[in-house]
Protein backbone atom coordinates (compact mmCIF):
# COMPACT_ATOMS: atom_id res chain seq x y z
CA UNK A 1 0.00 0.00 0.00
CA UNK A 2 2.75 2.18 0.81
CA UNK A 3 4.41 1.51 -2.60
CA UNK A 4 1.67 2.70 -4.29
CA UNK A 5 1.58 6.01 -2.51
CA UNK A 6 4.76 6.64 -3.02
CA UNK A 7 3.72 5.97 -6.95
CA UNK A 8 1.27 8.50 -6.59
CA UNK A 9 3.05 11.30 -5.41
CA UNK A 10 6.31 10.71 -7.14
CA UNK A 11 3.21 10.84 -10.38
CA UNK A 12 2.30 14.15 -9.20
CA UNK A 13 5.42 15.57 -8.57
CA UNK A 14 6.03 14.43 -12.69
CA UNK A 15 2.87 16.13 -13.20
CA UNK A 16 3.94 19.49 -11.95
CA UNK A 17 7.83 19.43 -13.09
CA UNK A 18 6.36 18.79 -16.44
CA UNK A 19 3.99 21.71 -16.02
CA UNK A 20 7.18 24.08 -15.03
CA UNK A 21 8.85 23.11 -17.87
CA UNK A 22 6.35 23.87 -19.85
CA UNK A 23 5.63 27.73 -18.84
CA UNK A 24 9.59 28.28 -17.94
CA UNK A 25 10.46 29.75 -21.01
CA UNK A 26 7.87 32.69 -20.32
CA UNK A 27 8.20 33.21 -16.28
CA UNK A 28 11.80 32.95 -16.49
CA UNK A 29 11.88 35.52 -19.13
CA UNK A 30 13.87 33.84 -22.25
CA UNK A 31 10.86 33.66 -24.80
CA UNK A 32 10.89 37.20 -25.82
CA UNK A 33 7.45 38.79 -26.00
CA UNK A 34 5.31 39.34 -28.96
CA UNK A 35 7.62 36.89 -31.10
CA UNK A 36 7.67 33.37 -32.72
CA UNK A 37 8.86 30.61 -30.24
CA UNK A 38 12.31 29.85 -30.27
CA UNK A 39 13.95 26.55 -30.84
CA UNK A 40 14.47 25.96 -27.11
CA UNK A 41 10.84 27.24 -25.86
CA UNK A 42 9.57 24.74 -28.20
CA UNK A 43 11.49 22.38 -27.27
CA UNK A 44 10.81 22.92 -23.09
CA UNK A 45 7.32 23.14 -23.86
CA UNK A 46 6.64 20.24 -25.26
CA UNK A 47 9.29 18.49 -23.33
CA UNK A 48 7.67 19.71 -20.53
CA UNK A 49 3.75 18.65 -22.05
CA UNK A 50 4.76 15.06 -22.29
CA UNK A 51 5.84 14.68 -18.99
CA UNK A 52 2.94 16.00 -17.69
CA UNK A 53 0.68 13.65 -19.93
CA UNK A 54 3.02 10.72 -18.90
CA UNK A 55 2.51 11.60 -14.98
CA UNK A 56 -1.27 12.35 -15.49
CA UNK A 57 -1.60 8.88 -16.68
CA UNK A 58 0.65 7.74 -13.57
CA UNK A 59 -1.53 9.68 -11.21
CA UNK A 60 -4.36 7.85 -12.36
CA UNK A 61 -3.25 4.48 -12.46
CA UNK A 62 -2.06 5.28 -8.62
CA UNK A 63 -5.35 6.68 -7.41
CA UNK A 64 -7.01 3.38 -9.28
CA UNK A 65 -4.49 0.84 -7.97
CA UNK A 66 -5.32 2.50 -4.03
CA UNK A 67 -9.05 2.40 -4.75
CA UNK A 68 -8.80 -0.82 -5.57
CA UNK A 69 -6.98 -1.96 -2.74
CA UNK A 70 -9.45 -0.40 -0.44
CA UNK A 71 -12.43 -2.44 -1.61
CA UNK A 72 -10.33 -5.36 -1.48
CA UNK A 73 -9.44 -4.59 2.35
CA UNK A 74 -12.98 -3.48 2.84
CA UNK A 75 -12.08 -0.19 4.06
CA UNK A 76 -14.20 1.34 1.11
CA UNK A 77 -17.80 -0.18 0.16
CA UNK A 78 -18.98 -0.06 -3.67
CA UNK A 79 -22.70 0.75 -4.19
CA UNK A 80 -24.30 -1.40 -6.09
CA UNK A 81 -25.94 0.58 -8.91
CA UNK A 82 -30.00 -0.89 -8.75
CA UNK A 83 -31.29 -0.40 -12.22
CA UNK A 84 -35.27 0.45 -11.20
CA UNK A 85 -37.97 -2.26 -12.48
CA UNK A 86 -39.83 -0.96 -15.50
CA UNK A 87 -43.01 -0.67 -14.76
CA UNK A 88 -45.56 -2.80 -17.01
CA UNK A 89 -47.36 -0.90 -19.09
CA UNK A 90 -50.82 -2.13 -18.61
CA UNK A 91 -52.40 -3.69 -21.86
CA UNK A 92 -55.30 -2.07 -23.58
CA UNK A 93 -58.36 -3.67 -23.87
CA UNK A 94 -59.08 -5.87 -26.19
CA UNK A 95 -62.24 -5.56 -28.17
CA UNK A 96 -64.86 -8.12 -29.09
CA UNK A 97 -65.42 -8.71 -32.41
CA UNK A 98 -69.29 -7.85 -31.57
CA UNK A 99 -67.94 -4.50 -30.37
CA UNK A 100 -65.96 -3.50 -33.43
CA UNK A 101 -68.58 -5.01 -35.69
CA UNK A 102 -70.96 -2.22 -34.30
CA UNK A 103 -68.64 0.14 -33.63
CA UNK A 104 -68.20 -0.33 -37.65
CA UNK A 105 -71.18 -0.83 -38.75
CA UNK A 106 -72.36 2.91 -38.91
CA UNK A 107 -69.24 3.58 -41.32
CA UNK A 108 -69.65 0.71 -43.57
CA UNK A 109 -73.61 1.91 -44.20
CA UNK A 110 -72.21 4.91 -45.23
CA UNK A 111 -69.75 3.45 -47.41
CA UNK A 112 -72.57 1.26 -49.23
CA UNK A 113 -74.96 4.08 -49.85
CA UNK A 114 -72.14 6.04 -51.40
CA UNK A 115 -71.63 3.42 -53.92
CA UNK A 116 -75.38 2.66 -54.59
CA UNK A 117 -76.11 6.54 -55.16
CA UNK A 118 -73.14 8.28 -57.11
CA UNK A 119 -75.08 11.05 -57.71
CA UNK A 120 -75.85 12.08 -54.11
CA UNK A 121 -71.95 12.27 -53.53
CA UNK A 122 -71.16 13.78 -56.46
CA UNK A 123 -70.87 17.74 -56.15
CA UNK A 124 -67.29 17.02 -54.55
CA UNK A 125 -65.52 15.70 -57.17
CA UNK A 126 -63.78 17.75 -59.13
CA UNK A 127 -64.00 18.65 -63.13
CA UNK A 128 -67.03 16.00 -63.05
CA UNK A 129 -64.93 13.10 -62.83
CA UNK A 130 -66.49 9.77 -61.96
CA UNK A 131 -65.81 8.30 -58.99
CA UNK A 132 -63.65 4.82 -58.96
CA UNK A 133 -66.44 3.04 -57.60
CA UNK A 134 -68.54 3.94 -60.75
CA UNK A 135 -65.88 3.30 -63.16
CA UNK A 136 -66.08 0.02 -61.30
CA UNK A 137 -69.16 -0.79 -61.71
CA UNK A 138 -69.29 0.16 -65.83
CA UNK A 139 -66.92 -2.28 -66.57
Amino acid sequence: MIRKFVGAVAAALAVMAGLWLMIAPFALGTQPQNADWTDPTTTEFFSGLGVTVFGLVGVIGFVLAIYEELVIRGLVTVKQRVEPEPEPVPAAPQASSAELASLLAPLVEALREDMHNPSRGGEHRQNGKTTLVGLEESR
